[in-house]
C-alpha cells in the first residue's frame, strides 16, 4: 500500500479537525465545600444596604462580606422568610427554606470544571416553570464591580426589577447598577436547565442570556434523590465572558430554582471567591 502526498495531506488536515475529546476531572481528588443556598424573599441590594431595614449595612461599609457574617446561619434566615416571618410578602406553600449543595472544581489549564451535588427536597408548589423542574444558574465576576467581592451576586438584584413587588416593567430583569461590557463590569452568567437547554450570556446594563462563547457544556441528572450538574467552560472567551487564568481569584455565586420556580422564587447563595490554584472560599486544583 503506497500514499500521495495529497492523501496524505488530506489525513493530516483531518485529524487536526477532529477536536480532542473532553476529559472530566476526578472529582474524588477535586476540592470542594458545602454551600447553603436560601430563599432570599423580597432582599434587594437597596434593602441589603439600608442601614434602618439591614444591621449588615454598617459591616458592608467597613469591607465585611456577607458570606463572613451569614454563612452559617444561611438556613435559618431561608427558613425565616420562605415562611414570611421576614421581607416575603406572598409566601409559597411547601417550600424549604434551604438547601446544602456540595460543589467542587477543578481546571486542566484549558477548562474550568464546576459540579454541584444535591438532594432533591420535598415541594409541591405551583408550577410557575413547567418545562423546567430544576435550573442552575451561576455568575462569574472579575472584581470589577465595586461591592461584587462582598455581596456576591445581589449587585444584580434590584427593587424595580420584574417580580419583585415594586417591579413596574415585566422587561426589566437583572442588571448592575453602571454594568458595562467594554469596561469589564458585568456578572458572566452560564445556566442549566432540567429540559436540557444551556445558556451563556452576562448581566450588565441588563440581563442577556446567550452569546458567550465560552460555555462548552452543562449537563445534569438526577440519580434517585440527588441532583449533580457539572459545567465544562473555557478560561477564555468572547464578549460577556470572563478570562480567567491561573493563580488569580474572582467573585463567584449560584442559585438553584427548584420545585418548578421562575423569577425571584429562587434558592441564592451568598458570595464567595473561586480561585484557580489560588487560596480561596472554593479552589479548583489544575488536573
Amino acid at each position: 500500500m503506497f500514499y500521495t502526498k495529497s492523501s496524505l495531506a488530506l489525513g493530516a488536515l483531518c485529524a487536526l479537525s477532529v477536536a480532542p475529546a473532553m476529559a472530566a476531572p476526578d472529582w474524588a481528588k477535586a476540592p470542594g465545600r458545602t454551600i447553603t443556598v436560601f430563599y432570599p424573599g423580597v432582599s434587594p441590594i437597596e434593602w441589603i444596604t439600608k442601614g434602618t431595614e439591614h444591621g449588615g449595612a454598617r459591616a458592608m461599609k467597613k469591607g465585611e462580606t456577607c458570606a463572613s457574617c451569614h454563612d452559617e446561619e444561611a438556613a435559618d434566615m431561608g427558613k425565616k422568610m420562605v415562611s414570611g416571618q421576614k421581607i416575603e410578602p406572598k409566601p409559597i406553600k411547601g417550600k424549604v427554606g434551604a438547601i446544602p449543595v456540595k460543589v467542587q472544581a477543578a481546571h486542566d489549564g484549558a477548562n474550568l470544571y464546576l459540579r454541584f451535588t444535591w438532594k432533591q427536597p420535598a415541594g409541591g408548589a405551583e408550577k410557575m416553570d413547567k418545562d423546567n423542574a430544576v435550573k442552575l444558574a451561576v455568575m462569574l465576576e472579575d472584581n470589577k464591580i465595586e461591592r461584587a467581592n462582598l455581596s456576591g451576586c445581589w449587585e444584580t438584584c434590584h427593587q424595580d426589577a420584574r417580580t419583585m413587588p415594586e417591579g413596574k416593567d415585566d422587561k426589566k430583569t437583572k442588571y448592575v447598577a453602571g454594568g458595562d461590557l467594554k469596561s469589564g463590569k458585568f456578572y458572566d452568567l452560564i445556566q442549566w436547565t432540567s429540559k436540557g437547554v444551556k445558556h451563556d450570556g452576562y448581566v450588565a446594563d441588563k440581563r442577556v442570556m446567550e452569546g458567550g462563547k465560552a460555555l462548552l457544556e452543562a449537563k445534569g441528572e438526577k440519580k434517585g434523590d440527588e441532583w449533580v450538574v457539572t459545567f465544562t467552560r473555557k478560561l477564555g472567551g468572547g464578549e460577556g465572558d470572563i478570562s480567567m487564568a491561573a493563580g488569580k481569584t474572582y467573585n463567584l455565586g449560584f442559585a438553584i430554582h427548584d420545585d418548578h420556580t421562575s423569577g425571584r422564587y429562587h434558592h441564592v447563595s451568598l458570595g464567595y471567591t473561586l480561585g484557580l490554584d489560588a487560596k480561596a472560599d472554593l479552589t479548583a486544583t489544575k488536573q
